[in-house]
């Protein structure tokens, strides 16, 4: 079965797709990579998303032409997507968060754009759609749900592994043969970097690249003691965050209450380093032993140093050693989680997400003619292998 996997993540800067052909025998999973692809948003959408973004206010005219216009370029990347693969199965697409509702470490609600109709119109495929809200409703956060992947992926890791994503958030799974597995957002990982390069206009592409601005700049201590004080790092998991804790606003407060001014290199590198502390400090006090990671923050040579620095005990690896390349890795575990939900197999784990039961996940928009689902599987595979065919 042909799976297309779509999302948009934490940087809100495009869309990433990833098309995995899944067959299954008894326990194991193999999924075949197709195909992937990266399409950036246009320039004067993206910037219409960041204005829409918490702590800013927004209307319901605007949230309605955005879910509209995101929808347009989830479809197009389809378009473009089956145009050089061929035709697909299924389709899930997360969408854009632009709101995760988190009151007294419960998650209330969450919201993703762009809408699923606008997919299945113009490839006449059913598309999985607002895959987070089932787990919410049974008590759990919606997230990470990359961890169905991980566990699923890492099972035969001796020791304690984690699999860490590094996108505008960082969010971790542990997993371990005595315990079950754990999963939560750690923290910021680009999102306040991204900000401030962003604002202060310290980089064409938005981001750090390899790190250049962080290597130049010298840790402001005063501002990263500040910034680990934060509560949210010290609620137990499972627990989630995103941008509406972790903006420029909240930024701006920490550096008000500064003694002494910060430059913009300094103030980079202070941020970079506070990833590494929060990551550092969890696969600490979990016992770690192999750290498996992926997401646009896996390329930045600081972190990156950072933590082996910080983890000299630690095996530090890319998730392409696994088979799920580090840029894909998401737009994977969408596709895996539309090939479950397809299924009908829970595509959850209740202790990660701290769910009270796993749940088959998401809303389907029919493609065109019936709707045919295979067979409902009646168990769920728990090892995925990965075979990479891209040209």
């Amino acid at each position: 079965m042909k799976v297309l996997g779509m999302i948009s993540g934490t940087s809100h800067d495009g869309i990433d797709v990833a098309v995995v052909d899944f067959s299954s025998h008894e326990s194991t999973l193999t999924g075949t990579l197709l195909h992937s692809q990266s399409t950036p948003y246009d320039d004067s959408l993206r910037q219409r998303l960041i204005d829409a973004l918490p702590p800013a206010q927004t209307t319901f005219a605007e949230m309605c032409e955005l879910d509209t216009l995101i929808g347009q370029e989830f479809a197009a990347a389809a378009q473009q997507t089956i145009a050089a693969v061929g035709e697909v199965d299924f389709i899930c697409s997360h969408g854009q968060t632009v709101f995760h509702w988190v009151n007294n470490d419960s998650a209330l609600g969450t919201l993703q754009i762009g809408q699923p109709a606008w997919i299945a119109a113009a490839t006449n495929t059913p598309v999985v759609s607002d895959a987070r809200i089932r787990d919410i409703t049974l008590g759990g956060h919606g997230a990470p749900l990359v961890s169905i992947l991980d566990q699923m992926l890492l099972n035969s890791l001796p020791g304690k592994p984690a699999a860490l994503n590094m996108g505008g958030i960082s969010n971790m799974t542990v997993l371990g043969a005595e315990t079950p597995p754990l999963a939560y957002d750690v923290g910021p990982a680009n999102a306040l970097i991204d900000a401030v390069i962003s604002q202060r206009g310290l980089h064409p592409a938005g981001y750090d690249h390899d790190g250049e601005i962080a290597s130049a700049g010298t840790v402001n201590s005063e501002l990263l003691n500040a910034l680990l004080s934060e509560p949210y790092y010290e609620l137990p998991a499972p627990k989630s965050t995103g941008k509406e804790l972790f903006h420029g606003q909240y930024l701006a407060d920490a550096l008000s209450r500064l003694e002494s001014p910060i430059d913009d290199v300094g103030l980079v590198a202070t941020l970079t380093e506070l990833t590494v502390q929060t990551v550092a400090r969890d696969v600490k006090k979990h016992g770690v032993t192999h750290l498996v990671i992926s997401g646009g923050g896996s390329h930045n040579p600081v972190i990156m140093d950072g933590l082996r620095a910080q983890l000299p005990g630690v095996d530090v690896v890319l998730s392409e050693d696994f088979g799920a390349p580090v840029d894909d890795k998401e737009a994977i575990a969408f596709a895996l989680i539309g090939w479950l939900t397809a299924h009908g197999l829970p595509g959850t784990i209740p202790s990660a997400t701290g769910a009270s039961a796993a749940s088959v996940l998401g809303t389907i928009t029919p493609g065109a003619g019936p709707l045919a689902l295979p067979t409902p599987g009646i168990e769920s595979p728990t090892e995925v292998k990965f075979v990479d065919s891209r040209d």
